[in-house]
């Protein structure tokens, strides 16, 4: 295969990684950052966060393109991912795949700066990343890979800080699962009619007329074992009012949800200030206690 990756082309490749959109990187940045200090029981090393924070990025990236080439047949039959660069035909699939290529081991190179159980750990990163966008044509729960893949950080994390996965970490783990599969519902609404057509599978179609109640039914899922995982850390009550700060933008999603698929994007949109609000309820606890 021919390298046909160019520099003059960034523009176009910009788009197929949707960084003029960071969404999903606030998405999947969040909750790494819950683990990492939950993990380091306070601010994390630096070099650290740094690691995690780039890698981030480019896995997002990386998941994107992936998720772009997956869909470069359907894209075009969605009104919102029409004009999408593989859909429109600006980016061939080649350079979809070696721009995916190039992302990942950009990511692998982060790795020599961690121990190797985190690498080891990481692979399933990768897989959960490259097989997440084939599934809606195999299942109704992508959004549950999805959910796996966004939340393969929090082991990493915890590995590569105290080297062991205590149960914790699989509670946090099974709470942004939750989360994710929730927000990513609400996403799935907004191309729901497009999705029945070009035949693609996922909750909002599985849910049926009982969607919003399953998504508050996961968001409550969320929070309780977020609180369960505030007993397990021992964090003061700072923490549990930004839970409570949580449950009413829950609330406020549903209430938007209601209105119209463009309400149920912007209570996609809005679960970027839930993953901020746990962050800073856990941020804020160390800092206040210093323990």
């Amino acid at each position: 295969m021919n390298w046909q990756l160019s520099w003059q082309r960034w523009p176009e490749y910009r788009l197929l990684m949707r960084l003029e959109k960071p969404i999903g990187i606030y998405l999947l940045l969040w909750p790494t950052w819950w683990a990492l200090w939950l993990a380091a029981r306070g601010v994390p090393d630096i070099g650290l966060l740094l690691v995690f924070s780039v890698g981030v990025i480019l896995m997002r990236s990386a998941g994107c393109v992936i998720n772009d080439y997956a869909d470069r047949n359907f894209d075009g039959q969605v009104e919102r991912t029409a004009m999408r660069p593989l859909a429109k035909g600006s980016v061939s699939a080649t350079e979809a795949l070696q721009l995916f290529t190039l992302l990942v081991g950009l990511s692998a190179c982060l790795l020599f700066w961690l121990n190797w159980q985190t690498m080891l750990l990481s692979l399933v990163a990768v897989i959960l990343a490259a097989i997440y966008p084939f599934m809606k044509r195999y299942t109704h729960f992508p959004q549950v890979v999805l959910g796996a893949a966004f939340s393969w950080g929090m082991p990493m994390a915890f590995m590569a800080i105290q080297l062991q996965l205590p149960a914790l970490v699989w509670y946090l783990y099974l709470a942004n699962l939750c989360w994710t599969v929730a927000y990513d519902t609400y996403y799935a609404m907004v191309d729901k009619p497009d999705d029945l057509k070009a035949g693609i599978k996922s909750t909002a179609i599985l849910f049926g007329k009982h969607v919003l109640v399953t998504i508050l039914l996961l968001q409550l899922l969320t929070l309780l074992l977020l609180g369960y995982v505030g007993v397990l850390a021992q964090l003061s009550m700072v923490y549990y009012a930004a839970l409570v700060c949580c449950s009413l933008a829950f609330i406020y999603q549903y209430r938007l949800a209601r209105q119209s698929r463009a309400g149920c994007f912007q209570a996609f949109l809005d679960n970027h200030y839930v993953g901020l609000l746990v962050f800073s309820g856990i941020a804020l606890h160390y800092y206040i206690t210093g323990s």
